[in-house]
């Protein structure tokens, strides 16, 4: 097994090139691409999604696409589990795994492992998330440190989403999110990772976006949205976060036109990019940031001697 090499994981805002990094450090040192997309985990929706084709791949081996029938949970325990199985596969044919895609929470619970918090009852969850609505952020948050005030300096005072989860787990456990996160540990140690993050300037990233939303449309969106709605998935299930899939029914259903709903996509998909660079500058400090135009030169320059543990920390 390839244990004196590291496992090398992609990240970057939508529509940035992770897939085509991933592909030509593959082929360069030998590797294997493995899925980090909480969306692109689903059977179907391949265009929407954004999921690697044929043409795409180069030849390469990839990992963990389309997996996951449309009307199932799942988690990021379900990936962590397939992912960590994977990875040592790979490894055992003395391939280097490549790890690729947007989804921050995916990565973090490969590096410092999956949070063992018990579950919360949905009636309590909505029980905390009344008080948030009625007491709104601010309020809300000053009542967070109060009972728990470990969550200071920890994350943006704006953030609802974290103050909410914050506030149930030390209310339901009466232990802080934050010793809950000081009892996780990996399966595998910090210094496996050689861990890369694209930088794409806002501008440009913006052109990218609109450039992918028109392809995605060209390509057979629309017809991808009308099977969707055909399969009558339950509302409440994770897949119908797949950007694009609101907008055009909204078109099929002649509330807007076709202009309206690609800008509306593209709108959406620029509020996702937002949030995916938010959790990178907060959460991914230690990741080496590689701005577009450094791509190929980075590329370049890597071979597997560079991946040695003992010569890379």
């Amino acid at each position: 097994m390839d244990n004196l090499s590291k496992i090398i994981l992609i990240s970057g805002p939508t529509a940035s090139g992770k897939s085509n990094f991933a592909v030509k450090i593959a082929k360069k040192i030998n590797g294997e691409i493995i899925n980090a997309d909480s969306m692109q985990v689903y059977k179907k929706l391949k265009i929407l999604t954004a999921r690697p084709n044929p043409k795409d791949k180069k030849g390469i081996k990839h990992h963990l696409y389309g997996l996951i029938d449309l009307d199932k949970k799942f988690s990021t325990g379900d990936w962590l589990k397939k992912v960590i199985k994977k990875i040592k596969e790979i490894k055992k044919r003395k391939k280097i795994p490549i790890l690729v895609g947007g989804t921050g929470l995916y990565f973090q619970s490969l590096i410092n492992g999956l949070v063992k918090i018990p579950e919360i009852p949905i009636k309590f969850r909505n029980k905390i998330r009344a008080i948030h609505k009625k007491e709104g952020q601010k309020k809300f948050y000053k009542k967070l440190l109060q009972i728990d005030p470990k969550v200071k300096l920890k994350f943006d005072p704006n953030d609802s989403q974290r103050s909410i989860r914050a506030f149930e787990i030390k209310s339901f456990t009466n232990v802080s999110m934050y010793d809950w996160l000081d009892k996780t540990t990996s399966v595998f140690k910090e210094n496996e990772f050689l861990k890369l993050y694209i930088n794409v300037e806002r501008q440009e990233l913006i052109k990218r976006i609109n450039e992918r939303v028109l392809l995605m449309v060209k390509k057979g969106a629309i017809r991808e949205v009308q099977k969707f709605i055909s399969l009558k998935i339950k509302k409440d299930q994770t897949v119908n976060k797949v950007i694009g899939i609101d907008e055009l029914t909204q078109y099929l259903k002649n509330k807007i036109n076709l202009e309206q709903a690609i800008e509306l996509i593209s709108i959406k998909t620029r509020q996702y990019a937002k949030r995916q660079a938010t959790w990178a500058r907060t959460r991914m400090t230690s990741w080496d940031k590689i701005s577009l135009n450094k791509i190929d030169a980075f590329v370049k320059k890597l071979d597997k001697s560079s991946l040695k543990l003992d010569q890379l920390t």
